[in-house]
């Protein structure tokens, strides 16, 4: 069966880019998927709640709620209702920013980071469990492969 372009005037090889796209997209969706079983299934949390507490176990003394929104590429109002559920569960304090009153600043609670390094070390185990079959040299291929694109698309977005 022949490859068929999704723009007819376009032969197939000018939609390298968005074959390559899909392709990209469907490969995140597939580990994301899984990821977000296992949390659920193993720690009852979800990925959302794991990105958040990612990004704030890089920032120990903590990030406004801007920055964090910012830092995960979600809105505020997304970001307010995981950091209010980690809080109530006693992993993470919320304080006034003594910069800004306006503001407050979100951190990992030393039970939060507790919690956050079983949560990484699975995490970690489940990316290395969907990748073990695609070999070493291929992912540092595909990672350096990855960089230059990264780098480029922050180029062109500039």
């Amino acid at each position: 069966m022949e490859e068929t372009s999704i723009m007819p005037d376009h032969p197939v090889d000018t939609a390298l880019d968005l074959r390559m796209w899909v392709r990209l997209l469907g490969c995140v969706k597939i580990i994301e998927k899984r990821l977000r079983r296992r949390f659920q299934e193993q720690f009852d949390t979800t990925l959302p709640r794991f990105d958040v507490m990612a990004a704030l176990a890089r920032a120990p003394e903590g990030m406004n709620m801007g920055a964090l929104s910012r830092a995960l590429l979600v809105s505020n109002g997304n970001v307010t209702a995981i950091v209010r559920q980690l809080h109530e569960q006693g992993h993470a304090v919320v304080r006034t920013n003594p910069g800004d009153a306006r503001s407050t600043i979100v951190a990992l609670t030393p039970l939060g980071k507790s919690y956050f390094e079983k949560l990484a070390a699975a995490h970690h185990q489940w990316v290395q469990e969907a990748l073990q079959d695609f070999p070493e040299d291929h992912q540092q291929q595909l990672l350096d492969l990855l960089t230059s694109l990264k780098s480029s698309l922050a180029n062109h977005l500039a």
